[in-house]
């Protein structure tokens, strides 16, 4: 048997496509999506199947229970990395709490934040950080002794001299 023709799958498009959307939306949350990648994969076959109703239905019901597998995974590791990502470094032996530390620094401006994380975890040097949030030099470090300051006030903690 010849490949599909366009009249044939237009046809079957607009006759089975909305049930084919119904039957595909009991297993995943992107029916349109399986649906077409349905016809799409009808569209790619060489010889058309005898009976292509069947066949989209399987190819769906198959696709739709792969994106449902698919989605439960995709929710279950986000789910086990937003647990894990609760700390954006490891806790230092000096008795700073990391968790409240993490929190605090993502309270920041992001320009303050994005600073502080380039200087000391990147270990960009002030010309770096300039370079990379296209600001001055100076400004760039403005922004870090800002940020430090506002994480010792939240933090009751007292620091080092600031390295320039």
């Amino acid at each position: 048997m010849p490949k599909v023709d366009p009249q044939q799958l237009a046809r079957l498009l607009r006759e089975r496509g909305p049930a084919l959307v119904l039957y595909a939306r009991q297993w995943c949350h992107a029916p349109d999506d399986v649906v077409q990648e349905a016809f799409l994969r009808l569209l790619r076959q060489e010889t058309a199947p005898d009976h292509p109703v069947a066949w989209l239905f399987r190819a769906v019901r198959n696709a739709a229970l792969n994106a449902s597998r698919d989605e439960a995974c995709r929710r279950r590791h986000e789910a086990e990395a937003a647990t894990r990502a609760r700390c954006w470094f490891e806790p230092s032996e000096g008795g700073l709490d990391a968790d409240e530390a993490a929190e605090r620094l993502g309270e920041l401006a992001p320009e303050l934040r994005e600073v502080v994380i380039a200087k000391l975890w990147g270990g960009l040097t002030f010309e770096e950080i300039a370079a990379l949030t296209e600001t001055s030099k100076s400004a760039a470090f403005r922004h870090y002794r800002a940020a430090l300051e506002r994480l010792r006030e939240q933090l009751g903690v007292s620091c080092p001299q600031d390295e320039r």
